[in-house]
């Protein structure tokens, strides 16, 4: 699986070298794009190079508040909220600064373990990380210098957005927040950086392994899942989250499903519900449940005397994916994240799943 990962990287890079600039080069002040070593013979100058590559531009990127025109190749890339700088260090462009990961941190640095893992491997040992929990740091991003801010994955506000403009031109989400396709995340910022082959060799690099993985679990098919998470210490609501959500659209790759009989109590364009302990009905349908819920928290929705009546608690067929850890984290899936915990995830989809038939 890693050979696989490593192969990806290394079309990547060649990809670069052949639409991008030459060879390897740092921009102002450390944002760097990675290539490789044209192949012997190339005739391709740097000069011809960057002229391919300028003739992509301008580009113009619809979302949710307009559109956004890029007039240029950016150079310093400039990220805000969750995961919008793995997508562009996946492509092989470090950012000039990017949001501190607020979830699922293991220690001081503000970034997940795959974030630290790439930036070690683009030889960056110092990013410019925002600890801006507490919502938009303008300042460390005006100080940033960016030309370009990329948030497509985020829950950017129109205020939010009118502030950003005045910095850089910015690439908010497309439609609706937090809802965005993995596929569609790395297009939206491939094509922003002027690198839309890499990020389709990125796509189809992730497709590959999810094809691999569905031959290998053939009893994915068809089942029905929901999303939910319970809270031990109150049982009497449940969050849910919404079929347009990340982390559900991931799972129908595999291909799963989502119940109706919850769908419709979603509003259109939102990507979370809380239910009453008294709706649990609503999840009879459901072959399993997948939730950022403890075992101790499973285990007592199982005896409470309304939700213990969900087939799937019955049934044991549940995820749970402890909340705060770096799986948790992962599931709002970026390509650093799925090439550092597949693995991990579908082999816990396995076991749960496994439970469907112990009825």
């Amino acid at each position: 699986m890693k050979n696989k990962m490593i192969c990806i990287v290394t079309v990547l890079a060649m990809t670069v070298a052949l639409t991008g600039c030459g060879n390897a080069k740092t921009t102002q002040e450390g944002n760097t794009s990675v290539t490789s070593e044209p192949e012997t013979g190339t005739s391709v100058t740097e000069a011809e190079a960057e002229e391919s590559t300028s003739a992509a531009y301008p580009v113009t990127i619809e979302h949710a508040f307009g559109e956004t025109v890029i007039e240029k190749q950016p150079e310093r890339v400039v990220t805000v909220a969750f995961g919008n700088q793995d997508v562009v260090l996946a492509l092989g462009v470090v950012p000039v600064g990017f949001s501190a990961a607020n979830y699922g941190v293991e220690d001081e640095s503000g970034m997940l373990p795959w974030t630290q893992k790439k930036l070690k491997e683009l030889g960056v040992t110092e990013p410019n990380v925002f600890h801006d929990t507490d919502g938009i740091d303008y300042e460390a991003v005006s100080d940033s210098n960016p030309d370009i801010i990329l948030a497509p994955y985020s829950g950017m506000t129109q205020e939010e957005y009118d502030l950003l403009s005045k910095i850089a031109p910015v690439v908010a989400y497309p439609k609706t927040a937090w809802t965005i396709s993995t596929e569609e995340w790395i297009s939206i910022t491939a094509k922003a950086l002027g690198l839309e082959e890499e990020g389709k060799v990125l796509i189809s690099g992730m497709q590959d392994i999810i094809a691999e993985k569905i031959a290998e679990h053939p009893e994915f098919e068809g089942k029905k899942f929901v999303w939910v998470s319970f809270n031990e210490t109150d049982l009497s609501s449940l969050h849910a989250y919404s079929p347009e959500d990340t982390r559900c659209q991931f799972l129908y790759k595999f291909g799963f499903t989502y119940p109706e009989g919850v769908s419709q109590y979603i509003k259109e364009g939102s990507y979370s519900l809380s239910l009453s302990a008294e709706n649990a009905d609503l999840l009879y349908d459901a072959d399993f449940l997948i939730g950022y819920s403890s075992e101790s928290a499973y285990a007592a929705a199982a005896a409470d005397e309304v939700l213990q009546e969900i087939p799937a608690l019955k049934n044991n067929a549940i995820i749970s994916i402890e909340s705060g850890t770096a799986l948790s984290a992962a599931l709002t899936i970026t390509p650093l994240a799925f090439d550092y915990t597949i693995d991990e995830y579908v082999e816990k989809l396995a076991e749960g799943i496994g439970n469907i038939q112990k009825k």
